[in-house]
């Protein structure tokens, strides 16, 4: 009991100070981030503005092509979002051909039951007839498109295309800002994970070392032993270490 009660005490004395500190600072610069614009917001407002600038435009949107596959950033109704979706799961469409190419794409009806059969034949129901999209992001890892939808014949004309371009630099700095938004939260989960197992591997280390008289170095090879006799990570190994003398179970046998 005494060597029980003196390994509970040690894992709740391991300094976890700077631990601590650390990760109130990344949940301190999380909630930063969670104050600025969301991206998908911009881009929605970004959206209403282009319909209210372009009498031919009865709809619009703005898609990505992302590793996992094309997704809708942001739409100005639902029938817009449907016919982005549809563009996306059929693999053809003015969205896609736009972000693909880093062209800009323009076409009437008939030109897109030509370009898009199988597309235009699922979006007759919608009543669009004309289609602008014009390329976001060229070049990049996660090119996209912003996509103007007219239910009027010839909505469009080769002057709405330089106009909205002004539009797509917008639209560029909300995508860059939502990639930069994305990558710093995964950045800081990947540190807040890092820290929480040192945390655990400094405290299942200070166990062996209770437990079997022996320096630091030497402890923590005999974590990395277990964890490649058991295959698991060196993680899992401390978590179950910390975890069996914190239930008062003896940990001899298996260290």
């Amino acid at each position: 009991m005494p060597d029980e009660i003196h390994l509970h005490t040690l894992t709740s004395d391991v300094d976890t100070g700077g631990f601590d500190a650390v990760t109130a600072s990344l949940e301190a610069v999380l909630a930063l981030l969670e104050t600025e614009d969301e991206a998908n917001a911009a881009l929605h407002t970004l959206c209403l503005q282009v319909v209210q600038a372009f009498p031919g435009a009865s709809m619009a949107g703005v898609t990505v092509l992302r590793t996992s596959g094309p997704v809708t950033a942001a739409v100005t109704s639902d029938v817009a979002a449907r016919l982005q979706e549809l563009q996306h799961r059929l693999g053809e469409g003015p969205a896609l051909d736009a972000a693909r190419s880093g062209d800009t794409v323009r076409a009437d009806r008939a030109g897109a039951h030509e370009r898009w059969p199988a597309y235009s034949a699922s979006s007759e129901q919608a009543g669009v007839h004309s289609y602008l999209s014009v390329p976001l992001l060229p070049g990049t890892e996660q090119p996209g498109s912003l996509n103007l939808y007219g239910v009027l014949p010839h909505a469009f004309h080769r002057m709405n295309e330089s106009v909205l371009a002004l539009y797509v630099e917008a639209a560029a700095v909300a995508v860059r800002n939502a990639r930069r938004y994305g990558e710093a939260r995964n950045l800081i989960e990947q540190l807040r994970i890092a820290l929480r197992s040192r945390a655990v591997i400094d405290q299942a280390k200070g166990i062996v070392m209770a437990l079997r008289g022996l320096d630091a170095e030497t402890a923590f090879d005999v974590l990395v032993a277990r964890s490649q006799r058991e295959n698991v990570k060196l993680r899992v190994v401390a978590e179950r270490v910390v975890a069996a003398v914190s239930g008062r179970e003896s940990v001899r046998n298996g260290l």
